[in-house]
């Protein structure tokens, strides 16, 4: 007898170990490590590794996480504890210039309370990843132009603001505005900045791998 497979409550079958799940977090834009409630760094996709190859707020020495301040090592070490505890909890870090780190720290796995595994899940670096916005823009027969001020968009400026970065005049930042409304047919700047903003997290391929220390 046919089931149909809508209704079907069996659960997913789970995947073996090792089946590609590597690779597939590598395509991520956005980094995700995995570590020991000790700070020593277990696994990390291609973004955590390139942001970690930085050596801004957060970097690995001798197989374990660093961070610049004190006060940034017991904020992670409290991190990490609690997440081994099967507890979630949100860090910023911060680097010497200013610029800034936040993560997820996440329990992984069910190891008895204490000894597991800590997922950690980095910021997004950006609103919308270059090869996204590229993507959108050709799936939608975007212009180059049009497909430049509506990144521009998505970080936060206006149309004055795009205006003065592009060195025209607001009435045609509009005019692109309105053809690139139509072309996706949006109704609004935040519509549209909402669409490009949940696109598929896709990580552009780098051209060396980034080197830990």
């Amino acid at each position: 007898m046919q089931t149909d497979p809508t209704t079907s409550t069996s659960p997913p079958r789970p995947l073996p170990a090792g089946a590609g799940l590597d690779l597939v977090l590598d395509e991520l834009a956005y980094g995700v490590a995995v570590a020991t409630p000790a700070g020593a760094l277990l696994h990390a996709n291609q973004a955590a590794r390139a942001e970690l190859a930085r050596h801004r707020a957060l970097w690995v020495q001798q197989g374990n996480l660093q961070v610049h301040s004190p006060a940034d090592g017991r904020a992670l070490h409290d991190a990490l504890a609690k997440a081994a505890q099967g507890r979630r909890s949100l860090l910023t870090l911060l680097a010497p210039e200013g610029a800034r780190l936040t993560l997820a720290a996440v329990p992984v796995g069910r190891a008895p309370e204490g000894a597991g595994a800590v997922g950690l899940l980095f910021a997004r670096p950006a609103v919308c990843e270059t090869l996204m916005l590229c993507f959108f823009a050709r799936s939608h027969a975007l212009t180059p132009t049009e497909e430049t001020v509506l990144g521009i968009l998505c970080q936060g400026d206006s149309a004055p603001q795009a205006a003065r970065r592009l060195n025209v005049a607001v009435s045609t930042v509009r005019s692109h505005v309105r053809s690139l409304c139509a072309k996706t047919r949006t109704c609004s700047v935040r519509e549209l900045v909402s669409r490009v903003a949940m696109l598929p997290p896709v990580a552009p391929t780098l051209l060396s791998e980034p080197t830990l220390h």
